[in-house]
Formats: structure tokens, C-alpha cells, sequence
């Protein structure tokens, strides 16, 4: 990976992810193709929260949908959960009667996997402000959506079409300084959405830590 396409935090953290075994992700709007494309309508699935609830997707055609792809030990998680930022957009949009979704798709054994007590004790500490947190060990709707890296966004529309996937915002550094002064792709789109407008940007480039299946 060169670091001439990166910023210089990235690269660091690059280094530190190879001495550990972990990977880091990055990507363009464009190149990275997901498997839940903008315009067509987003897979089904069911998946069980942190109580052993079930959720479906369908259950909440008629909102706008927002699924999060999470890993609380990645850096570039950390830099959104730890200033606060991704809980604020959370309860910016689920006050505003948009479904929030939180999916783990890590491996057991893997990084980023939690079970049990520990899953528990991770999520009351994130504070979390989303409709659930959900628990995808297999990864099977991981991959249904072509989810890479951790975080990644996919907005449905309440006809269950996607109208946004990729990145959060657009500036890929661990620095939590940066969230402020980088272009926010989904609240720009759910803002887009949410006023009845066109979204100008329906995807983005994706970064941060890789999913491991």
C-alpha cells in the first residue's frame, strides 16, 4: 500500500495493523462495488440483537434505514464512538423516526469478536443511541451486502431501495479532530432524503478496518 495515496495517519496505522495482523481498508466511490447497490432493492435478512430479539429488515419497510457496520476495537470505530460523533448522528436520526442498525460482522476467534458478557459490557460502553445492535458471526449478511470495512453505511429508502453506500465521511484519518472539518456522506444523504431531495453523492469512498469473516 503506498503511502502517497494516503494521509500520513493512515499510514501509521497501517504499520501497526501489519506488526498485529490486522488490515486496513481503503477504497473509492466507484471502484468498490458492494453487493447491495444503489438503486435496487436491499437484501433481506434476520438477525438477532444483544437480548436474542429478532430483527428484519422488512419489518421496517416505510423507514429510511440506516445499517452501520461496526467493529469497537478498530481505531477508526474508536475515532467516531469515542468522540461521541457517531452516537450524536444515531439519536439525530432515530428522533427523527429513521431505523439505525448496528451490525458486528466478526468472526468468532476473529478481530473485533465479542459474545457473551463481554459483547454486553462492550455495547453499554459504547452507548450506543441505534434501534439495536446486531450480531452477524457467520458474516452472512456481511457478505449478502458486500460489507468491507468497518465503518460502512448502506441507507434504504422506506421502499427497501439502497440509496447510499460506502464511507461515513471523507476524510480517512484516525485523528476524532478531523470528523469536524470532513464532508459527512450520510448525513448528507439522509438529510437529502429525509427533505424529499436528490442525493448528490449516493456513494463513498470506504475506509477504516477490515472485515474479518
Amino acid at each position: 500500500m503506498s503511502c502517497r495515496r494516503l494521509s500520513q495517519n493512515v499510514c501509521r496505522f497501517a504499520v501497526i495493523a501489519a506488526a498485529v495482523g490486522l488490515f486496513l481498508f481503503v477504497g473509492r466511490a466507484g471502484r468498490v462495488r458492494a453487493a447491495a447497490p444503489v438503486g435496487l432493492s436491499a437484501p433481506e435478512f434476520t438477525l438477532t440483537d444483544t437480548a436474542g430479539a429478532g430483527h428484519s429488515l422488512s419489518q421496517y419497510k416505510g423507514k429510511y434505514v440506516v445499517i452501520e457496520w461496526t467493529n469497537f476495537g478498530c481505531p477508526f470505530v474508536r475515532k467516531f464512538y469515542e468522540s461521541g460523533h457517531m452516537q450524536t448522528l444515531q439519536e439525530k436520526y432515530t428522533r427523527r423516526d429513521v431505523v439505525w442498525l448496528t451490525i458486528c460482522s466478526s468472526a468468532p476467534g476473529t478481530f473485533g469478536y465479542l459474545a457473551g458478557a463481554e459483547l454486553t459490557r462492550a455495547v453499554a460502553h459504547a452507548k450506543l443511541n441505534a434501534t439495536a445492535f446486531l450480531i452477524d458471526s457467520d458474516g452472512a449478511v456481511g457478505r449478502l451486502y458486500g460489507a468491507k470495512a468497518t465503518p460502512q453505511i448502506f441507507v434504504i429508502d422506506p421502499s427497501g431501495v439502497t440509496i447510499y453506500a460506502g464511507g461515513i465521511d471523507s476524510k480517512p484519518t484516525l485523528d476524532s479532530a478531523d470528523i469536524t472539518g470532513a464532508t459527512s456522506y450520510v448525513a448528507r444523504a439522509l438529510d437529502a432524503a429525509l427533505a424529499g431531495e436528490d442525493i448528490r453523492q449516493p456513494t463513498g469512498p470506504i475506509y477504516g478496518c477490515a472485515i474479518k469473516y
